[in-house]
């Protein structure tokens, strides 16, 4: 496997990924500029067909990672969800099967959300998915067309819990803590914080992709996770050890959503038996490493 494309390469998760593959000396086609020297920067529309089309005929990726998707939960227009993450994905997918050499492996980005609040300690793939939002269920429906339409091709679902680190936009739960405690905000505005998440290292999520691509086996969903869940209110406990003080915290009762997931927490057996048990970054570092790039 030489060349790989990436969509969403300049998205938060896209740019991480793209820059691993470049260090281990693949030959990196870009949907999207991630801003790293040495990538390959091609131009195509997840919902423009002919675009994808060209593209693929260009590369012809030896490999696939698709990260391209409009993943705010709470974007407004819900009908974005589904033009982007299921029916863009439906588009790569046709596109990539028409070829006349297919990609040895491809990555799909799908999300934890498919699973909505089940009643259980650890989430597993053999979980019933049963999506509480739109984000989760354009998610599931692609997941749908991948099995109905594309059995044919070596595709590989993701299902990551969520993740943060270095880069991610403030409009998002974690950046916008630490944010806060760099800016030595007195107070911080937040909804339920009994939520707890599965919190991951996007260098680890980063990892974890180029890892799938290049593993022996393959295994499909997979879920993406740590195993350990972390609360709102420890995250900031966390915050406050690392920046010296504490913050003031306000509810707003809009920042409570009325189908809030109040427990995600994954199981990485089916990951750990294709790439192996590694060492993790601790969530600790991870806002640490936040904290000290915002100071910057």
């Amino acid at each position: 496997m030489k060349r790989i494309l990436v969509t969403g390469a300049s998205g938060f998760t896209g740019r991480f990924v793209v820059r691993l593959l470049l260090e281990r000396g693949y030959d990196v086609y870009s949907m999207g500029a991630s801003g790293e020297d040495g990538e390959n920067v091609v131009a195509a529309n997840m919902q423009d067909r002919a675009s994808l089309e060209s593209v693929a005929r260009q590369v012809r990726p030896h490999g696939v990672v698709h990260l391209a998707a409009l993943s705010f939960v709470a974007h407004g227009v819900a009908e974005e969800f589904y033009r982007v993450n299921t029916i863009g994905t439906l588009n790569l997918l046709e596109v990539l099967s028409e070829l006349e050499v297919v990609p040895s492996r491809i990555i799909v980005a799908s999300s934890a959300n498919v699973y909505g609040t089940p009643a259980v300690e650890r989430i597993s793939e053999g979980q019933c998915p049963a999506p509480v939002n739109h984000y989760g269920a354009s998610k599931l429906a692609m997941e749908h067309l991948v099995t109905a339409g594309f059995g044919h091709l070596p595709v590989t679902v993701t299902r990551p819990f969520n993740y943060t680190g270095p880069g991610q936009q403030e409009r998002f739960l974690i950046p916008k803590i630490v944010s806060h405690f760099v800016r030595r905000e007195s107070t911080i505005e937040l909804g339920n914080l009994d939520v707890s998440r599965d919190f991951s290292d996007v260098r680890d999520i980063a990892r974890y992709y180029v890892q799938l691509l290049e593993a022996d086996s393959s295994v499909s969903p997979v879920n993406l996770c740590s195993g350990q869940a972390y609360s709102i209110s420890q995250v900031l406990d966390m915050m406050a050890a690392i920046a010296g003080y504490r913050i003031q915290v306000e509810i707003n009762p809009q920042f409570v959503r009325a189908n809030e997931i109040p427990l995600l927490v994954g199981d990485s057996s089916r990951l750990v038996g294709v790439i192996g048990s590694q060492p993790l970054i601790p969530f600790s570092q991870t806002l640490q490493d936040m904290y000290s790039l915002g100071e910057l």
